[in-house]
């Protein structure tokens, strides 16, 4: 089944898919939820840019190496309880986040709150692409979907809670994800007992196919990009909470269109790789027009905004190329994708904020020259993905996935 399966039947999905669907627009709503009070933060607790910005990597850091263990917990406790594992642990970290009084507290607890995320998005993939009716590439659209609204509507309610505390989004994070706790304890049926463990050497081992090591590389260097554009246009800007809260809307509702309407038809008609090329290629013009005219608010709002629909194209593009890029099994596909690219971009945001303090400018240069790599990087590699270059390259099922041997 090719990703560009028509969106009209994604709504024929058994309840399981919903309620890990519905929890994952939550969690996602916390990634874009902070956005609007990243500057208050610095200003209220005297904190620079580049301290502030690392509330983003000190959860990127503790995401992507929890990641080697996801499989490990699921494996031996199953997907629910994993799945409630990580929720609960979020709602803790994001409750200290609130109550903290020190950026130094609040990154220590982001970190934390990095830990539940891991447990929580790694599985939840897995899980909806093993419940969801209509093979891989419907699921996969269902999640980047529900990643989009989350995205989307994050910012939003993070400016309107912002404009009444920063520490407000923080304690709305908490409360959504008990809410999300609930729907997957009452919605989600018990899964039976996992049929075999999963090693923590398993990623490692995944990450011998070349195709998954590639894409992974690839995930790494686009996302200084990505969380340049995240963590540091808020301060450039330098606009109030519901200002940014809007911009970051408008960049989440393009991100959402992109991945369930566009990626599936331009997947169609151009196959994956190119478009995974070219719209990684135009989120680094993008990049750059912002750095050449970063001293106009227009021209960096405008350019948040529009790199919604390249980063959404590739998202769901490169999502369904890591499902089928390895003999793996997903989960632990998805867990060591998500290590590399976490993990190893971790020090972005960071970068970013202490670029921006010697010219504002440059953390956009350093995002688009990064995302230039990006290209480079899954071209030169190209060989090694050829299948997934194909129009219809999504395998039907687990099976067929697991036929798949890359780069040998």
């Amino acid at each position: 089944m090719s990703i560009a399966t028509s969106v009209v039947h994604h709504t024929k999905q058994p309840k399981a898919v919903w309620a890990v669907a519905f929890a994952s627009v939550i969690a996602f709503m916390g990634i874009g939820l902070v956005d609007p009070i990243l500057k208050p933060i610095g200003e209220q607790l005297n904190a620079s840019p580049a301290e502030v910005s690392l509330l983003f990597t000190s959860y990127m850091l503790v995401t992507g190496v929890a990641m080697l263990i996801t499989g490990v917990i699921s494996s031996r406790f199953g997907a629910k309880a994993t799945l409630q594992a990580g929720l609960v642990i979020i709602i803790v970290f994001a409750a200290l986040a609130g109550m903290s009084d020190t950026v130094g507290q609040i990154v220590g607890f982001r970190a934390g709150w990095g830990l539940g995320n891991a447990l929580f998005i790694a599985t939840a993939l897995a899980s909806i692409v093993s419940a969801a009716s209509g093979g891989v590439a419907r699921a996969i659209i269902l999640y980047e979907a529900a990643l989009g609204i989350g995205i989307a509507t994050g910012p939003l309610l993070g400016g309107l809670l912002g404009g009444i505390s920063w520490r407000g989004p923080f304690f709305g994070v908490s409360v959504l994800m008990a809410v999300a706790l609930v729907s997957v304890i009452v919605l989600l049926p018990q899964a039976p007992e996992p049929a075999q463990r999963t090693s923590i050497a398993a990623p490692f081992r995944a990450l011998r196919h070349r195709g998954l090591l590639i894409l992974s590389i690839t995930a790494l260097l686009y996302n200084f990009g990505f969380f340049t554009l995240l963590a540091y246009t808020p301060f450039p800007l330098d606009m109030g909470t519901y200002a940014i809260g809007f911009i970051f809307c408008g960049w989440g509702v393009l991100l959402a269109i992109a991945s369930v309407f566009l990626a599936p038809r331009l997947q169609r008609r151009f196959g994956s790789l190119p478009m995974m090329g070219l719209s990684l290629s135009l989120f680094a013009a993008d990049l750059a027009i912002m750095a050449a005219f970063a001293e106009h608010k227009s021209v960096l709002i405008v350019g948040t905004v529009l790199a919604g629909l390249f980063l959404g194209v590739n998202n769901t593009l490169i999502t369904e190329a890591v499902m089928i890029s390895a003999p793996v099994e997903r989960s632990t596909a998805s867990a060591a994708y998500s290590f590399v690219r976490f993990a190893g971009g971790a020090c972005a945001p960071y970068l970013a904020g202490k670029l921006g303090e010697h010219a504002i400018a440059l953390p956009f240069w350093v995002g688009a020259a990064c995302t230039v790599a990006a290209v480079l990087v899954l071209f030169a590699g190209r060989a090694a993905l050829t299948h997934i270059g194909d129009h219809n390259p999504t395998p039907h099922s687990v099976e067929e996935a697991a036929a798949i041997t890359v780069g040998d």
